[in-house]
């Protein structure tokens, strides 16, 4: 129901009708309840990280479900952590919404020049490395170890690792095919078998990180995402815990 100051806010009520429009409405609204909701208002970029990280999480459900209603409602989120950032920053002087949109335009046109200049990049790998060149120059990079120094330590564990191992390959720093590195995984695993019982936990636990990375690598020489795959695996033991408790609960009843 809407309260006597609802005039106030009434143009913010009407469904915009253009992409442009609705950003602004969007943005209007944070802006509202920034100085007007209990909530909103003590929220900082710390208390906001987790919510990050879940809608995206969420969003990327919804994609793996195929499920599209879903979907639009979940990037409605994420668009919303992004504006509230945003109305953050603006609110400490360093940027507001339309510096982080201009920026990310400018960023895709330096990262095209396939598209708006007159260079080419008739393959996909041929965007991508343009595209990496181009990332690398605007960071700064001028070692390779620098551009695996540069993958975020805040990405999960996984894609972290991946992206290092690719960009180690890129530099050709490494060759090994499929073979090679799930024997590499092997050797690894038989190490962790002799292990003994005076062993120091940070060993252990340097040597199960040692083949963490082995079973990535052999993921990637795969053409295997491993995050996705893990992931497929922890479901299907969640479907094998639920038959089998099922089962359980059937035979106790006989």
């Amino acid at each position: 129901m809407r309260t006597e100051n609802s005039s106030i806010y009434e143009p913010l009520f009407h469904s915009a009708k253009n992409e442009a429009d609705a950003i602004e409405r969007l943005a209007n609204i944070v802006h509202v309840l920034r100085k007007e909701c209990p909530w909103d208002k003590v929220q900082t970029h710390e208390s906001l990280k987790r919510c990050m990280i879940e809608e995206a999480y969420e969003s990327i459900e919804a994609i793996d479900n195929n499920d599209f209603i879903n979907l639009r409602e979940e990037l409605g989120d994420v668009l919303l952590q992004v504006v509230f950032h945003a109305d953050l920053a603006h609110e400490e002087s360093y940027f507001d919404l339309k510096d982080v949109i201009n920026d990310e335009c400018e960023k895709m046109i330096r990262r095209h020049p396939h598209i708006f200049s007159e260079e080419t990049a008739k393959t996909v790998d041929k965007v991508i490395e343009k595209w990496e060149n181009v990332k690398s120059k605007e960071h700064g990079n001028t070692t390779h170890t620098q551009r695996l120094k540069d993958v975020p330590k805040s990405l999960p564990a996984l894609l972290r690792s991946e992206k290092v191992l690719k960009r180690a390959v890129d530099a050709n720093f490494e060759q090994s095919d499929l073979d090679t590195s799930l024997k590499d995984a092997t050797d690894v695993i038989e190490k962790i078998r002799n292990v003994g019982p005076e062993v120091e936990q940070s060993e252990l636990s340097d040597r199960i990180g040692d083949l963490l990375l082995s079973i990535v690598n052999a993921s990637r020489l795969a053409g295997v995402d491993p995050e996705d795959a893990l992931s497929f695996a922890t479901k299907k033991f969640i479907n094998r815990f639920d038959l089998q408790e099922q089962m359980a609960s059937v035979k106790d009843a006989e």
